[in-house]
């Protein structure tokens, strides 16, 4: 059959156009580590072809997709309108300020940052193609083949559009425009325009995976799992898309590690014979698949997931103190304060190897807990604390702004926020509880950091509750208190406090949310020398004087264990930027205090609590 004429001018305009960006691309700076910024052990080996490479979804696994980090080109401009050219290359998904995007530049509060980047389709019957952004700060418009599909705004969580309209088959053109000031109306975190002390420098754009996967017209979309000790039950419970198929079933089955498998009831439970507990001792967990058949038994989706049987809840010990538990036991929670930043790659672990060997260090340790300090990682990072039994403290990132601190004295100040931007954090809170709650390892949600854009913080924490009743929620760690959550939390520094003696807090679970902060120079370690490197209380004379200053201020923390305190976070486990009050530098080089040093030290918390 002839082909129309219109048609054929149309294929001839792209592929032009195709020729014109290919060869735009080929004049473009090529990507290279820069020479004279502080790189990790794994930025140095990094190259654009095994950039984060590992499946980004562990809870919910189809093994057919589509890895679409490497380079791309990008441009910055001071327009929304697509720009003719994109003249630089960049190394997705390091934002824009990291050394390992190749870029290092700071986006401007008035300037737009472009990605562009083609990528090969080859259609499949009754399939859907998705394309996946783990994580864009933070307002985001994408297009395909230069039609608009979608927009996203927030800084953390994970966003996903379904392109199969605008696809051809072939090649096709992707486009992504990003606008971040870094306001203070923003969940920002540590992020700051003008970064000093313990604020850091700012990230734009795209910081995690970006990923596609072909999917049936009718899939599961989610899972969300409920285990129940008390009867020895694991509920999994699947959101699925796409029109109904008549007389589809779903199927669910659990496999333990010695090859048993259980099968799924009608009402989706699933009964586990002697089940085996997740805990930090023995992180077990279960393997899941979950299949959607149709009438006749066939298989139209499958997905393949795990869990942990383990539940959390709050009791009296014998003294009468409010202490968090782990399947009924007494738990003492301690953990440092983690930032998750990285001399390279910024908010961006330069590896999945890099990102787990932080928690592998803090596991060898003897700590338990991870308060994951107003970030929220890729998935794989609780991924990984699941299989290695590491509970995490997520707090939420935080916004600029906030009342004045007056930590836990009565009747404090409340902020007002705009309702739109109340509703947008309330929005991204949301979002940060719905894709991490099925995780064994999260073990408590922290709304806000100290006063950080604390606002209808009873409200807020109302929310919270009413989304995760599983969980101990800690309102407003060190921040201003109100009667809200489960959780009482002061900061105090170097040495740890907490107003016993208060009977405001009595029906409140009391823990020291942050203390310590001894900072130490390892000299040829420093971000940068030139600043000023501190440390809470001044730093010491030499590393005796330092581990002596560890050792002390955890021996207050036991000492306090035994008056009521049930939990105790240590700052930090690295040195981020000019804050040289880490176990170990910045580039992690260097354990100031080593493992096994650690551990001896933390002998002290296998007492028991009560």
């Amino acid at each position: 059959m002839q082909r129309p004429l219109i048609h054929t001018f149309l294929i001839l305009v792209f592929v032009t156009a195709q020729a014109a960006d290919t060869r735009a691309q080929e004049k473009a700076e090529p990507w290279k580590l820069p020479d004279d910024k502080m790189l990790t052990r794994w930025g140095k080996s990094l190259t654009p072809e095994d950039v984060w490479t590992e499946y980004p979804r562990p809870g919910l696994v189809r093994p057919q997709w589509t890895n679409l980090n490497g380079i791309w080109q990008y441009a910055v401009t001071n327009s929304t309108e697509r720009p003719d050219q994109f003249p630089g290359s960049i190394l997705v998904p390091f934002a824009i300020e990291a050394p390992l995007s190749g870029v290092g530049r700071l986006l401007k509060p008035e300037e737009v940052l472009w990605y562009r980047r083609t990528f090969e389709h080859s259609p499949i019957a009754d399939q859907r193609l998705l394309l996946h952004f783990e994580a864009v700060d933070y307002d985001t418009e994408v297009f395909v083949n230069g039609k608009s599909i979608g927009t996203h705004v927030g800084s953390s969580d994970p966003f996903s559009f379904d392109i199969t309209a605008t696809t051809r088959a072939g090649i096709n053109d992707l486009v992504v425009r990003v606008i971040d000031k870094t306001a203070v109306t923003q969940t920002r975190g540590k992020q700051k325009l003008q970064p000093k002390g313990i604020y850091y420098t700012r990230v734009s754009g795209i910081w995690q995976t970006v990923w596609m996967e072909s999917v049936p017209q009718r899939r599961i979309a989610s899972i969300k799992m409920k285990p129940r000790l008390y009867n020895g039950t694991l509920r999994v419970l699947p959101t699925l898309a796409g029109t109904p198929i008549k007389g589809e079933q779903v199927r669910i089955t659990v496999s333990d590690a010695d090859g048993k498998t259980y099968v799924a009831d009608g009402s989706l439970m699933v009964h586990l014979a002697d089940v085996h507990r997740w805990s930090p001792d023995d992180p077990y967990l279960y393997d899941i698949v979950v299949e959607l058949l149709d009438v006749s038994g066939k298989t139209v989706d499958r997905v393949e997931s795990y869990a942990g049987m383990r539940e959390f809840d709050i009791a009296r010990d014998a003294a009468g103190h409010l202490r968090m538990r782990l399947n009924g036991e007494f738990i003492f929670h301690y953990g440092t304060l983690d930032q998750g930043w990285w001399p390279d790659g910024l908010l961006t672990p330069p590896s999945d190897e890099a990102m787990c060997f932080d928690v592998d260090y803090l596991k060898a340790a003897g700590f338990n807990t991870i308060r994951k300090h107003i970030k929220v990682e890729p998935r794989r990072f609780y991924y990984h604390c699941d299989k290695v039994g590491m509970l995490v403290w997520q707090d939420m990132p935080s916004t600029g702004g906030g009342p004045k601190w007056t930590r836990m004295e009565p009747d404090p100040p409340e902020e007002q926020k705009p309702i739109e931007q109340h509703q947008q954090f309330i929005r991204e809170m949301k979002a940060m509880v719905l894709n991490l709650q099925n995780h064994p390892c999260i073990a408590a949600w922290v709304p806000f950091n100290e006063r950080w854009g604390q606002h209808e913080s009873i409200r807020t924490a109302a929310i919270l509750e009413n989304l995760d009743v599983r969980r101990p929620i800690n309102l407003a760690s060190g921040g201003n208190f109100f009667p809200a959550g489960d959780i009482a939390d002061q900061h105090h520094y170097p040495e740890p406090q907490f107003p016993l003696d208060d009977q405001r807090f009595k029906d409140y679970v009391k823990v020291v949310g942050e203390f310590g902060g001894h900072g130490y120079r390892v000299d040829d370690h420093l971000w940068n020398p030139d600043m000023k490197n501190w440390g809470y209380g001044g730093l010491p004379k030499d590393k005796a004087e330092f581990i002596q200053r560890y050792r002390t201020t955890f021996a207050q923390l036991v000492e306090l264990r035994e008056k009521g305190i049930a939990a105790g976070i240590y700052t930090q486990t690295t040195d981020v930027e000019g804050e040289i009050n880490g176990l170990m530098t910045y580039d992690r080089e260097v354990q100031k205090i080593s493992t096994s040093t650690l551990s001896e030290i933390h002998a002290a918390l296998n007492r028991d609590a009560d």
